[in-house]
């Protein structure tokens, strides 16, 4: 089954390259577009693609406030962030809205396709100038290996899985333990890192070799 993706950008022109790029590969499959942050709502709520790309530079509303309300009508949904901006703000922001990857507009056109196919998949994706952004912004506030030995085995466990995008009641039904246990490791795996977003979460864990990016 095809990878249904909605393309938000406001340029048309930008919109018929990428159409051209996604057109070649057999297992995507572009549902719809959108110009416009309040059109990439409209649309996705209508046509429930599987991966929303999505620019952040929008008219009438920037691409992080459209990936939090898409995703808080139909979180089931990944977002995949498309930019020309590789501002760590912007990244960590995308990501803290709930953007599963981010991926710079100079980027090959086949790393697009990549990062489709792993996003849709369940797991995170960055291209390597995002990733050594966040991980510069963060090199020198957290503590590697003292606080990694703070974890116990669990903890990395939900750690891991959260970073992978796992949800509460998904983490849970793997782990084979309540809701409510997940929500107390977490509470813990924050308190013990001084991390509070998923979006340093997920940096974390890449750094520390508990997921790849």
């Amino acid at each position: 089954m095809s990878i249904k993706v909605l393309l938000v950008d406001d340029h048309k022109i930008m919109r018929e390259g990428l159409i051209s790029v996604l057109g070649m590969a057999e297992d995507v499959d572009v549902v719809a577009e959108a110009s416009c942050g309040s059109e990439a709502v409209a649309k996705a709520l209508e046509h429930l693609p599987d991966i929303v790309v999505m620019d952040l530079s929008l008219q009438d509303m920037g691409g992080i406030e459209a990936t939090r309300r898409i995703l808080a009508k139909r979180p089931s949904i990944k977002v995949l962030v498309l930019s020309m901006s590789l501002d760590r703000n912007c990244v960590l922001e995308s990501l803290d809205a709930g953007a599963r990857g981010y991926i710079a507009k100079s980027c090959a056109a086949e790393e697009l396709v990549v990062a489709i196919r792993t996003v849709h998949a369940g797991k995170p994706y960055l291209c390597v100038d995002a990733t050594e952004i966040i991980i510069q912004g963060f090199s020198s506030c957290l503590p590697m290996g003292q606080s990694s030995q703070l974890l116990t085995h669990r903890e990395q466990e939900v750690l891991k899985l959260t970073a992978e995008g796992g949800n509460t009641k998904e983490i849970a039904f793997e782990l084979g333990v309540s809701i409510k246990m997940i929500e107390v490791h977490r509470m813990h795996i924050r308190k013990k890192l001084g991390l509070k977003s998923i979006a340093q979460l997920t940096t974390y864990a890449a750094r520390t070799g508990l997921i790849s990016i």
